[in-house]
């Protein structure tokens, strides 16, 4: 697949992107390989294949490759070591441990039927005995009942094991987890979180095949593989450039288990200091990267903005922008709310629908239906919706591509951002904040900083204390009281231009261009037609 691309250069040279996903879920991602290749580059955007099989499409110019990544390194060490001294009795595996219990299981089964048989036989029933008088299997039976317990008891011990085991953070994990940080500082990854190599072996070759001018690393697992080619061709004489998009504060994500952060920590710390420029999404994320990582300059910010003029390829095909209140069934005049996101505990949406019971006339529509299989959490909030019985004012909507999204909420009097307090939610201007800004709703928000300083500062709209659900309603109250106030602050000279996509697209390139000044931007090759968003 490398060869044909490797001979097509485009005047301003090669850009490979590289995302730890599957491409087509991450927004940011889509519009920065499109918009490169937009601006003359020749863009490789490298993401991670659902399943062993290598896919490819277009996005306008940009080319997206999804690469296999098979991961052997996953299981941990402990996974493949006897469980002595923790657990003696404990089998090696939880499956020695199912193997076990089943057989055992067997066992008594298949004494059970030798026993029946006999029975079956003497009363004239067909068939024969197979073996099984009582006197002749007393032992046996006396055996598979203690061997039984014996199993039981062992995969007892097995499952307590891997409960213990699973999140790593008992007194002898932490003990081990600490002496490696202290041995190994940056380093320290590749004993705590070792499927980190996973990325690297998966996409190494792919990225030497190509001999990029320049990396373009999302976040932190693709950091890691970014520097590592960087490092490479360098090395081979050829000066790559590397751009590292950090898109959240590694330190305050939730941790999957206990070695998890510090490893991913370790990785994103020794790999940081290969990079040519970071951008980031916000300035204050942008600072605590500056200080975290000794940067010599700060990152440049390229906000979560969404695409005013979407490609003529995105939009081919695509149904018309639906109509919100028709879906939700409310005229004009009914107070109607807008939540457009995921459905998880730490997104507030529980607050959205308490409030409604102390607003009887007010909707929500609910745009957060993904495409197949729904949000786990979104049983529980329809179980709450029908314990406070104001079902028939929540309407659950499926998503629209994301350049209909603003037009797609813009009927609505307000939009809601209930998120709870959590580092990254702190730190970021999430896309819907920016999509709410450019169909000029009034927004109501808690108040985590980043996006409650906005709000603050623009007069845009109101702020609440997170998870204080009266608190919320009067914020909401007070916005549907006077909506045009809120909505006069994005009439503000310049403001509304500079959240697109279309604007954080030549901040980007030209972090690209000064990185590579002898690339300079020429007449683009003809970009695709754009499509009026708003049609």
């Amino acid at each position: 697949m490398e060869s044909d691309s490797t001979t097509r250069h485009k005047p301003r040279g090669r850009v490979v992107m590289l995302v730890d996903n599957g491409v087509k879920g991450d927004s940011r991602v889509q519009k920065a390989a499109r918009s490169a290749a937009d601006a003359g580059w020749d863009v490789v955007l490298f993401g991670v294949s659902p399943d062993s099989q290598k896919h490819s499409w277009k996005l306008g110019s940009a080319e997206v490759r999804l690469i296999p990544k098979p991961t052997p390194l996953n299981p941990r060490r402990h996974d493949m070591r006897r469980p002595f001294p923790r657990r003696p009795l404990a089998y090696r595996s939880p499956q020695v441990a199912r193997y076990r219990v089943q057989a055992a299981k067997a066992w008594r089964s298949d004494l059970a039927f030798r026993q029946a048989s006999v029975k079956a036989a003497k009363a004239g029933h067909p068939g024969r005995s197979a073996g099984g008088s009582t006197a002749r299997l007393l032992v046996p039976r006396l055996s598979a009942k203690v061997y039984s317990k014996w199993v039981a008891l062992r995969a007892r011990e097995t499952t307590d094991l891997q409960k213990r085991r699973s999140m790593l953070d008992a007194r002898v994990d932490r003990t081990t987890t600490a002496m490696w940080q202290l041995l190994m500082k940056e380093r320290a990854w590749r004993r705590l979180t070792p499927n980190l190599w996973d990325f690297e072996l998966a996409f190494a070759k792919h990225i030497d095949a190509l001999k990029p001018d320049l990396i373009h690393a999302h976040d932190f697992k693709m950091l890691g593989v970014g520097a590592r080619a960087a490092v490479r061709a360098r090395a081979a004489g050829r000066p790559v450039k590397l751009v590292w998009d950090a898109h959240e504060y590694v330190p305050g994500l939730p941790p999957r288990h206990g070695r998890w952060l510090p490893g991913h920590v370790a990785w994103e710390k020794e790999h940081a200091v290969f990079a040519d420029a970071v951008v980031t999404v916000s300035p204050a994320l942008a600072e605590l990267l500056k200080e975290g990582h000794d940067l010599a300059e700060l990152p440049t910010v390229v906000l979560n903005a969404p695409v005013l003029s979407p490609a003529a390829d995105e939009v081919a095909g695509a149904d018309p922008v639906p109509d919100l209140r028709e879906l939700c069934g409310v005229g004009a005049d009914t107070p109607l709310l807008a939540y457009v996101g995921g459905i998880n505990p730490v997104r507030g949406v529980e607050t959205i629908i308490e409030g409604l019971t102390l607003m009887p006339d007010a909707h929500v529509a609910m745009v957060s239906v993904p495409p197949g299989k729904p949000y786990a959490a979104t049983a529980t909030i329809a179980k709450l919706v029908d314990e406070l019985g104001v079902g028939d004012r929540v309407h659950f909507l499926p998503f629209v591509p994301h350049w209909q999204v603003a037009d797609f909420v813009a009927p609505a009097d307000a939009a809601v951002s209930p998120l709870h307090h959590l580092a990254n939610h702190e730190l970021a201007l999430s896309n819907k904040f920016f999509e709410y800004a450019q169909a000029r709703l009034p927004q109501v928000v808690s108040d985590i900083r980043t996006m409650s300083e906005m709000v603050r500062s623009t007069g845009q709209g109101e702020v609440f204390r997170a998870q204080d659900t009266e608190d919320y309603v009067r914020a909401v109250k007070a916005v549907l009281a006077d909506p045009e106030r809120y909505r006069a602050a994005y009439d503000k000279p310049g403001l509304l231009e500079k959240w697109t996509w279309e604007a954080q697209a030549e901040i980007l390139d030209g972090i690209y261009s000064r990185l590579l000044p002898d690339r300079p931007k020429a007449a683009a090759p003809a970009a695709e037609p754009r499509a009026d968003a708003h049609a």
